[in-house]
């Protein structure tokens, strides 16, 4: 039996990225016997292309026969949308503790989300401030060669709702991490706030949560968030920060 060590690799984590409905369009492209520079454009959506390029190259460097390359693509695919079906959803709280209901806390919660991260890893809040359990996790996640997206508010955008240091300056000294933001200009006459608190992991975990990154959010303040694990939810909320920084909407902030 022939194994495929380069390919299986880039396939899984291609899976990460991908739909099941997209893996298996990717997978009848190649089977199909198309081009390379076909194949890795087959579904016109931001960060196809970016994907499907190492999955191709590791096929070349495997010499895995195309045909055989798309069927283990779609059984990939097919192995995913089942799993996607099963969807896990359980409450996560900050604040104080009660002994009578076991409840897991934001800060386990995200942190855990964070180590859990192998390919990709997207978080979104209003406010941040320097949480050392977090920066670590994060630092470790980059040297995992996860990419690590943050979407913050500004100080600007806030209109005064915000007092001290730039959100942004939170994650200062994490090489490789980019922070993204939403400009005023993009934001019409009666612009509106960054408020969203959210943490996705490979397009498979999402943490949704009223607590910003913040000691005070994870820990100190009562808040309240759902954790859900499978299902599209996880997909679709990567989708759209992607979609929203394809268009435009969200624009890179300067180190």
């Amino acid at each position: 039996m022939t194994w495929y060590s380069a390919f299986e690799t880039a396939a899984e984590a291609a899976a990460h990225r991908l739909s099941p409905v997209h893996l298996r369009q990717l997978a009848d492209r190649l089977g199909a016997g198309s081009p390379d520079g076909v194949v890795a454009e087959a579904v016109a959506v931001p960060g196809f292309t970016e994907v499907a390029a190492p999955l191709l190259a590791a096929r070349h460097v495997d010499g895995v026969p195309a045909t055989e390359a798309a069927a283990y693509l779609r059984g990939l695919a097919a192995g995913r949308q089942q799993g996607a079906a099963v969807v896990q959803v359980e409450s996560v709280w900050s604040g104080p503790k009660t002994h009578q209901v076991p409840v897991r806390s934001t800060a386990q919660v995200l942190v855990g989300l964070v180590d859990e991260a192998q390919h990709e890893l997207l978080l979104m809040t209003y406010s941040a401030r320097e949480h050392a359990p977090l920066k670590a996790a994060l630092l470790a996640a980059l040297g995992r060669g996860v990419a690590v997206i943050v979407v913050v508010e500004t100080l600007q955008g806030a209109a005064g709702a915000l007092a001290g240091a730039e959100p942004a300056a939170a994650f200062a000294g994490l090489n490789g991490l980019q922070v993204w933001h939403w400009p005023i200009d993009k934001r019409g006459e009666e612009y509106g706030r960054m408020h969203a608190k959210i943490a996705v992991a490979d397009r498979r975990v999402l943490l949704v949560s009223s607590a910003n990154l913040t000691q005070s959010g994870v820990d100190r303040n009562i808040e309240a968030g759902l954790l859900v694990r499978g299902g599209t939810a996880p997909q679709r909320a990567a989708e759209h920060i992607a979609e929203l920084r394809s268009r435009g909407v969200l624009a890179r902030l300067s180190n």
